[in-house]
């Protein structure tokens, strides 16, 4: 499937990259605050985690009308990776070495082939 920015072919990236964000808080926000209880770090975790679903379902399900599960898939892990990122830096003050970037890429270079026609 050839790419074009219609509106039913971007909606699902943007719905996927805010979905990602809940997603990436879920997951790891709460180590920015190891001093809580565990069972506070996983209850919030799910709360947040409704969220990232509300706007997961809805990417994918618009989604599939435009792109097939692979190639949603494959942006969904690459949005991970770029939020992820974004995060690390900025939310946890942890830095990004070469060798991330390096690994990032071959990932972006390997998601390339699932959307080559």
């Amino acid at each position: 499937m050839p790419f074009s920015l219609t509106p039913a072919a971007v909606w699902p990236i943007v719905l996927l990259c805010l979905s990602n964000v809940f997603m990436t808080f879920a997951w790891y926000g709460h180590l920015k605050f190891k001093s809580s209880p565990l069972f506070i770090a996983i209850l919030a975790s799910w709360g947040i985690a409704f969220f990232e679903y509300c706007l997961a379902v809805p990417a994918n399900r618009f989604g599939s009308a435009v792109y097939s599960a692979a190639q949603l898939k494959t942006m969904q892990e690459v949005i991970t990776l770029i939020v992820f990122a974004g995060f690390s830096v900025f939310w946890l003050k942890e830095s990004l070495t070469w060798n991330h970037a390096i690994g990032f890429v071959l990932i972006a270079a390997g998601a390339a082939f699932v959307f080559k026609g």
